[in-house]
């Protein structure tokens, strides 16, 4: 990969990272309740998500994925569902007292796992980076050497920052009535981002027959 192509990947990436989703209200919403060093499993969930998805896009099966129409269909209403069911619980919990009983480790990777993966569009966004930036003619393992740590830094980088800004707001978060509202307000976005996932079309990416 030249390094002109390496940096549109690049630029393409940090878009697409930062862009706030479903993952960043995630990250933030952990960032807040769960402290800096546990709510960091859910970035390391995220980072298992994209090594796979990079991993499957390489091998051409997410191009299989977004060109199946019912495939894509069923993903998106079981994500779009569970999106939603998780906003409307946050509603309902956010005047509720945060509770006592930590949440074992293994329930906030599982958690953040299913998050980051249940949204089929992630699918477009993996395959829109191959079909635009990879180079025909050249190993795509060979690209892969660099494409994979690019990808993976940056999506770390981004959802660290999104936690440490869920951290941030949960020390601000002195008063009840705040903490409520901010609780509430991710529990929105949680049900927004279901609607939205739920009204999406299927992606037409340039390659995809």
């Amino acid at each position: 990969m030249s390094f002109e192509a390496w940096t549109l990947f690049a630029l393409f990436w940090v878009v697409f990272v930062t862009t706030p989703g479903p993952n960043a209200v995630n990250c933030i919403s952990n960032g807040m309740t769960l402290g800096l060093p546990k709510a960091m499993l859910g970035v390391l969930a995220i980072l298992t998500q994209a090594s796979a998805f990079l991993i499957l896009s390489a091998l051409g099966v997410t191009a299989l994925i977004a060109a199946s129409p019912t495939g894509f269909f069923v993903a998106k209403v079981i994500g779009a569902g569970f999106l939603i069911f998780l906003g409307v619980r946050g509603w309902i919990n956010a005047t509720r007292p945060t509770p006592a009983v930590e949440r074992p480790a293994r329930h906030v990777y599982l958690h953040a796992l299913a998050v980051a993966t249940i949204n089929p569009k992630s699918v477009a966004g993996y395959l829109a980076a191959f079909s635009q930036f990879v180079q025909p003619g050249v190993p795509i393992w060979e690209q892969m050497s660099v494409i994979m740590p690019t990808a993976l830094v940056l999506t770390t980088l981004s959802y660290t920052g999104f936690t440490l800004l869920g951290v941030l707001m949960g020390k601000a978060a002195l008063k009840a009535v705040f903490n409520v509202w901010i609780r509430r307000l991710l529990a929105v976005c949680f049900i927004v981002y279901g609607v939205l996932l739920g009204a999406s079309s299927t992606p037409q990416l340039e390659g995809v027959q």
